[in-house]
């Protein structure tokens, strides 16, 4: 009843389709006749103006008052999620900021983060590095503050003058020895450390024995 009310037969349409925004394809109307622009989600939708079906979506009339059109959504059989008031479709891939990526995903989403989280160890030549957000970047990059350098540059000079036969020429840092690698016998304990010539961080090894490995029975010779 409604098509035999809306549709005319012949089909008239425009010589030219219309240009359509992007992410909005061609479809033929409610009618079958002539070439418009599919609506998209949370867009008005009727008989005529249809919903881009290959996005999975469908004129919704469950919130519409009677004898007004409807609101193109996702079939209730179709799960999604809802991510600060918009509803991705399952499986499609987002990004609520430019620091991390999600999909949805059996009605939730997971998320990966886009920037780097890498630790930076202090060194001689950036003693005291820390993480800040630059202008017109999204993810934070490492820094050293050129003030802190300037006075560690500083001590160690006035330590080097006060007492030339100091070790190490730098600021001593380092991580705990691991623990010893094998369970009885001799092993290896490493760690993280500028204690050298050259103060850079390198990883140290020393040799360690927690316990001595017990005596193999007299039929097994060693």
């Amino acid at each position: 009843q409604v098509c035999a009310q809306l549709c005319r037969r012949p089909c008239y349409c425009p010589w030219v389709p219309p240009r359509c925004p992007r992410g909005s394809p061609l479809v033929l109307d409610g009618c079958g006749c002539c070439k418009i622009c599919a609506r998209r989600l949370g867009e008005p939708c009727d008989f005529l103006h249809v919903c881009d079906q290959s996005q999975g979506l469908v004129c919704d009339y469950s919130s519409a008052s009677a004898g007004t059109g409807g609101t193109c959504n996702f079939e209730d059989d179709e799960e999604g999620c809802e991510v600060n008031g918009r509803v991705y479709r399952e499986g499609e891939v987002f990004q609520p900021s430019c620091k991390i990526q999600c999909r949805c995903l059996d009605g939730g989403f997971n998320c990966i983060p886009l920037c780097q989280e890498d630790v930076r160890l202090p060194t001689p030549d950036c003693p005291y590095p820390r993480r800040v957000e630059i202008p017109g970047k999204c993810c934070p990059e490492w820094v050293c503050d050129a003030q802190d350098q300037r006075l560690l540059q500083d001590a160690m000079a006035a330590a080097g003058a006060a007492s030339p036969l100091l070790r190490f020429p730098c600021q001593e840092w380092g991580t705990e020895w691991s623990p010893c690698s094998a369970t009885c016998g001799l092993g290896f304990a490493t760690r993280v450390s500028n204690q050298n010539r050259s103060c850079r961080l390198e990883t140290q090894r020393r040799l360690c024995m927690r316990t001595p490995c017990p005596a193999l029975p007299a039929a097994f010779p060693a």
